[in-house]
């Protein structure tokens, strides 16, 4: 039985409704039974994922219309996500692009956009949300044509269906004015415009690794495409290595997909998205090909790491008292799997024994990673993020991004000032006349490090900001770091609202009272640039004589709770954050103060 393919994959900016639009694709196309209990946003699938709302890993599904099949391959909208990206459009023939029907294409549609155009793939474009107050479809419409000639697209691209959708209530109509009752238009649109998957079924067998997946039972799963060939359960194939060397091995089991589920089957269909169980070693970008006749295919390139993070062993004072996995060898074989399914980090040794140096394409990633590994029980500490320089001709290169800020009128002056010192250059600003301007500049990525939460503070949490890789450029000289020092503790203890009470005018406290603490622990943001040594554990002397004024209840300024990111963002060339499963502390990497040279001293 032949049943044709297609395959397609959802772009879209973080939160512009991509995963709800498959929720809904999955309950009309029959794929779930009418008394099955379905969650929302079901393709959000890691616990992290559901909390944040966002997309971190590709991942696909398949669902049944017409006879045919329609494979979905939910990608990312982060940027820091881009090796994600990259193998998602290897397994596909065509896009969906969805765009919000107020917020217009923003920066991360144009990073997963311009690698679909660049892959010669068919857009379909969904503008969701129409049912928003302040929707303007046809505006909006008119800013996607804007990005398609901006990216260079050829004549056919441009010529693409639109689809007008409110993906919350299952509805897409192909007219903006006669809203839809279902997603039939859209199941529809999908046949005719994407081309069926192709391939000689009778060829040299080329199947591409794309994804990776993990099963206790069946250890590593490759999730793969097939380009040419047939492949049944108990063939001897060769696995092409990522080296170009040639491993003989025998495929057991075979699955497709079908809805959410893995459904066991003996043979490929041709263009069809498989997953193969079972074989030791298989990573992503290899090619699984006949014995007989060996033919790989190109290795898939990825993006380069721009921001390193320097992971350690905790040794604080409190080590070991919250996690399970402690040691340095717990570490290493963390990464290690990391590296198993994550093709866009790498993982370098350095000269201590119990620090790896993990390189990403952002902070974000990187943090999302230190988050995942403290939900499993892990200590650490982490160094602040340093940029990933490369040497060209002799020349230090450092890499540089495009961001681009949305903010009110009010705001622009102050965003201008704030990139200044951070060597930002504007290339373009737009007035929208709603109020609101958008700004964009081209920035070396070490200048964005800290730039988000301050840039929140400053204006009032009003600021949307985006930032892309945007190649490498000669090395800026310096960057200011945080203009103000910190308040440190200079003794073990608990700390108290008496002592406490005494620091608050001295900067921003960031423990509260009745917290145990350590020398070295940062308590806080000192309001002024150098380092405060500090007794936060000190209590009030009880005497039997009477004070003139009686003692009121002292009431403590709210203390400023850091989050992972916020906390990566803060911290000094020589401070690290202590990340515990129950605890975030930031530290000195020095504790002890006698030892510890002092910050800001001339010809640092």
């Amino acid at each position: 039985m032949t049943q044709t393919i297609r395959n397609i994959a959802i772009i879209a900016h973080v939160d512009h409704g991509k995963t709800t639009l498959v929720d809904a694709m999955l309950r009309q196309s029959g794929t779930f039974r009418a008394n099955e209990q379905v969650a929302d946003r079901v393709m959000d699938s890691n616990e992290l994922e559901r909390e944040r709302g966002i997309t971190i890993l590709a991942k696909n599904t398949a669902i049944n219309f017409a006879g045919g099949k329609i494979n979905i391959v939910d990608t990312p909208g982060h940027a820091d996500f881009g090796g994600e990206v990259e193998r998602a459009l290897k397994m596909v023939d065509g896009v969906m692009l969805l765009v919000d029907a107020a917020e217009g294409p923003l920066p991360q549609t144009r990073y997963v956009l311009s690698k679909a155009l660049e892959a010669k793939l068919k857009p379909i474009v969904v503008i969701n949300k129409i049912d928003r107050p302040d929707a303007r479809p046809q505006e909006v419409l008119d800013e996607i044509y804007d990005l398609f000639i901006d990216l260079d697209a050829e004549e056919s691209q441009l010529d693409f269906p639109v689809l007008y959708a409110v993906a919350k209530a299952g509805t897409a109509s192909l007219d903006p004015a006669k809203p839809g009752t279902d997603l039939q238009p859209l199941f529809e649109t999908i046949v005719s415009t994407i081309p069926a998957a192709t391939g000689d079924a009778e060829g040299a067998l080329q199947i591409l690794v794309t994804n990776l997946d993990y099963s206790e039972y069946f250890g590593r799963i490759a999730i793969c495409r097939v380009f040419q060939g047939t492949l049944h359960a108990g063939d001897d194939v060769f696995i092409s290595k990522r080296d170009g060397s040639l491993m003989k091995t025998r495929i057991t089991k075979l699955f497709t997909f079908n809805g959410l589920k893995r459904t066991e089957t003996t043979e490929t269909t041709m263009g069809d998205i498989i997953a193969v169980a079972g074989v030791e070693g298989i990573t992503i970008g290899e090619t699984i090909t006949s014995v007989e006749n060996p033919s790989p295919l190109p290795l898939i390139v990825i993006d380069e790491p721009t921001i390193a993070i320097q992971f350690s062993v905790n040794n604080s004072p409190f080590a070991g008292r919250e996690g399970n996995y402690v040691t340095s060898r717990n570490l290493r074989e963390r990464l290690e799997k990391e590296l198993l399914t994550n093709v866009s980090i790498r993982v370098e040794d350095t000269g201590s024994p119990d620090t790896f140096k993990v390189l990403g394409r952002g902070e974000l990633q990187l943090a999302i990673l230190i988050e995942m590994m403290r939900r499993e029980g892990f200590e650490l500490s982490a160094g602040r993020p340093e940029i990933v320089t490369k040497t060209v001709d002799g020349q230090r290169m450092e890499p540089v991004e495009h961001l681009t800020i949305d903010v009110p009128e009010a705001y622009t002056g102050t965003v201008i000032e704030k990139l200044g010192p951070r060597k930002g250059e504007m290339t373009k600003m737009h007035n929208h006349g709603s109020g609101r301007v958008r700004l964009e500049f081209r920035v070396p990525s070490r200048g964005l490090i800290g730039l988000r939460s301050e840039m929140l503070t400053e204006t009032r949490g009003t600021i949307v900001m985006n930032a892309l890789f945007d190649g490498y450029i000669p090395y800026q000289g310096e960057i200011p770091q945080r203009p103000t020092g910190a308040l440190i503790s200079d003794r073990q203890g608990l700390t108290t609202t008496y002592s406490l009470n005494g620091l608050q005018e001295r900067g921003i406290l960031f423990a509260g009272a009745g917290v145990e603490v350590y020398e070295g622990m940062i308590v806080g943001e000192h309001s002024r640039d150098n380092d405060l040594d500090v007794n936060v554990v000190r209590e009030k002397k009880m005497t039997n004589m009477r004070a003139s004024s009686a003692d009121e209840a002292i009431r403590l300024v709210p203390v400023k709770a850091l989050n992972l990111e916020q906390a990566i963002e803060f911290i000094a060339e020589d401070e690290m954050v202590e990340v515990t499963p129950k605890s975030l502390r930031l530290r000195k990497k020095i504790l002890q103060a006698n030892q510890r040279p002092k910050r800001w001293q001339k010809g640092e």
